[in-house]
């Protein structure tokens, strides 16, 4: 089962210019959420984005990464 860190790294090395940051929703390792920033989102549908990253991890996602929340933002829309 992949750490935070280890997702983290994994999203911003795939994504260019992203900053992300993930966190264990309930503790258990495999439900977590991500807030991923990036101008590679821009111009991009809220699904176009999530799919950006639901690929960087494959069948990964509902095996070992149970859930993965996301919320996604182009730099302009940093709260």
């Amino acid at each position: 089962m992949p750490t935070t860190d280890e997702i983290k790294r994994r999203i911003e090395a795939a994504i260019p210019e992203s900053t992300a940051e993930v966190e264990d929703w309930t503790g258990t390792g495999d439900h977590l959420r991500a807030t991923i920033v990036s101008p590679a989102f821009a111009g991009l549908t809220r699904i176009a984005q999530h799919r950006l990253v639901y690929d960087v991890f494959g069948a990964e996602i509902g095996g070992p990464i149970h859930a993965l929340s996301l919320t996604t933002r182009v730099p302009e829309q940093q709260a």
